[in-house]
């Protein structure tokens, strides 16, 4: 299956992604190379790598998700790039990259912060703020930039609340984020070192501003609690170190996932009359249409693994320690499990897509992005007469999150497209 005679569709570069899910590359890795060697090289002033696996299709995408004996987190952490290795032991503090067991025993703790009461507050408070983010953007006029005047302010302004976070202090939280996700992307240059290189965002120099202000906030809370998050965090028998590593996950993860996820929905609705009118004179219900709009823009592009031993996946070897990378964006497009699945159909079910992992990484803050997408939806159906698409959105430049950084829409009645 390694036979590289033939010329193997490249899914690496970062570029790629700026014109949308490069669908044909994907098919034809699932079709003809599920798992395939890709090479590492250069690009956008990053060092070239040792290269990895891809992983394209659902069931495998799966088995390496439900897989951590074979498939480690911890071994290289989980971005594709391989961290320096005097970074690697700090990195791996993050839940995200950890195994079992010791990653059960963080998850169950931060779990214990997602009550049911908690939960009904938060939708009533991001209700309240998609109403007015929406209302906004009806009056400025026709044409709108939905990611500059509802998306990134509906999420960034959620998750400040869910944590905590001062509203004085929220404009840190965006800051800390693009620095971290946005770092492949020309309009957000990486921080360079003394000899021109740049430099992990994850690193313990580029998270040290983060991490002191996490323990300022968890202090304020045990001082002063509140019905927030970071309250919980602080209260809880979590080290500092880990404590600083969960505030950098809830902050990158759970303001970019929404984030990314939201105007990539808009932008399937506004580009699929049909299916919106469906939604907007409640043909389909909500809940549905959201996992089928998660499934066609997925918030996050693919995951690595390290395998910790010699294996084998799809008929094809793996070394132990080779990278082994999953493509969510390619799994949830799989015709073996999708029928046609180019066709956006909010009805449908069942919808089995990968958006949010799958095994014990699964998204710990999935129903908390269900929450407020499917409160999105529904307050721009009855806020808005329809959406269309104004120009071009501009796409993240990144393999990692499915981001749109503009997202230009009419605000029209819809109808079929003629």
């Amino acid at each position: 299956m390694e036979n590289t005679s033939e010329a193997l569709p490249d899914v690496f570069d970062p570029r790629i992604y700026a014109a949308g899910l490069p669908h044909d590359r994907f098919r034809a890795l699932r079709d003809r190379w599920p798992v395939a060697p890709q090479e590492e090289y250069e690009v956008l002033g990053w060092p070239a790598g040792p290269g990895f696996l891809a992983v394209t299709r659902h069931a495998d995408v799966v088995r390496v998700l439900k897989d951590a004996a074979a498939y480690s987190s911890h071994l290289g952490a989980t971005q594709i790039r391989d961290p320096d290795p005097a970074d690697l032991p700090f990195i791996r503090r993050m839940m995200l990259n950890q195994d079992p067991p010791h990653h059960g025993r963080l998850r169950r703790l931060v779990s214990r912060a997602f009550t049911p009461g908690r939960i009904e507050r938060f939708e009533a408070t991001a209700r309240a703020r998609a109403k007015e983010l929406l209302a906004a953007a009806r009056e400025s006029g026709p044409e709108t930039d939905l990611v500059r005047t509802v998306t990134d302010d509906y999420a960034l302004l959620n998750l400040t609340d869910l944590l905590g976070v001062p509203a004085s202090d929220r404009g840190l939280l965006l800051e800390w984020t693009e620095r971290v996700i946005a770092y492949q992307d020309p309009d957000e240059p990486p921080a360079l070192d003394a000899e021109g290189r740049p430099v992990n965002p994850r690193s313990p120099a580029m998270l040290a501003e983060m991490f002191a202000y996490a323990q300022q906030l968890a202090a304020r809370k045990r001082d002063r609690p509140g019905d927030d998050i970071m309250t919980v965090l602080a209260h809880s028998p979590l080290q500092d170190a880990e404590l600083e590593m969960f505030f950098f996950l809830l902050t990158v993860a759970g303001n970019d996932t929404v984030r990314s996820a939201a105007p990539g929905g808009l932008l399937a609705l506004a580009e699929h009359p049909e299916q919106q009118r469906r939604l907007w004179e409640g043909e389909v219900g909500t809940d549905t249409a959201v996992d089928e709009l998660l499934r066609w823009h997925p918030p996050v592009l693919s995951f690595r693994r390290t395998a910790t031993r010699a294996t084998d996946l799809a008929g094809v070897p793996v070394p132990a320690g080779r990278k082994v990378v999953v493509f969510h964006a390619s799994a949830n497009y799989d015709e073996r499990v999708f029928a046609d699945p180019h066709r956006l159909d909010l009805g449908r079910a069942p919808n089995p897509h990968v958006s949010f992992g799958d095994g014990p990484h699964v998204c710990l803050g999935a129903h908390f992005a269900r929450l407020q997408l499917r409160v999105l939806y529904e307050e721009a159906r009855a806020a808005l007469p329809g959406l269309a698409p104004a120009g071009p959105p501009r796409r993240l430049v990144s393999n990692f999150i499915n981001g749109i950084k503009s997202l230009p829409l009419r605000l029209e009645r819809c109808g079929p497209r003629a």
